[in-house]
């Protein structure tokens, strides 16, 4: 488990990548259109997965200061995706940032796979 920290006066402050990586997909599953995370890349459209399953789909690189966050994600059809993929952007940055500190420097999303929304059961 990589963990990276935060140093001030008091002492270090320490974050897995598992912490942001979950603040990440928490984050990116908050905007409407996206239907999930992407897990995998094999055959051809990737699997999407649960919205409880939140770490997988998303990388982290942090630094000593900063993080670089790629995300894989699925979104639904109809929706525009530049918009969607914008407000992740915004959401993600702003609430990693907001709940560790770390400045965030990249948010990249990366659209796996589309999804239809179930109708709805009578």
């Amino acid at each position: 488990m990589t963990r990276h920290q935060i140093n001030d006066e008091l002492g270090a402050i320490r974050f897995s990548d598992e912490v942001v990586s979950a603040i990440a997909g928490l984050a990116a599953s908050e905007i409407e259109g996206v239907a999930g995370m992407s897990g995998g890349f094999t055959g051809g459209i990737a699997g999407i997965l649960a919205k409880k399953n939140l770490t997988k789909g998303i990388k982290v690189e942090v630094g000593e200061k900063e993080a670089v966050i790629n995300l894989y994600l699925a979104v639904y059809y109809e929706t525009y995706i530049p918009d969607v993929a914008l407000q992740v952007q915004e959401n993600v940055k702003e609430t990693v940032e907001n709940m560790t500190g770390l400045e965030v420097s990249q948010v990249n999303i990366n659209v796996q796979g589309v999804a239809f929304k179930e109708e709805e059961k009578k």
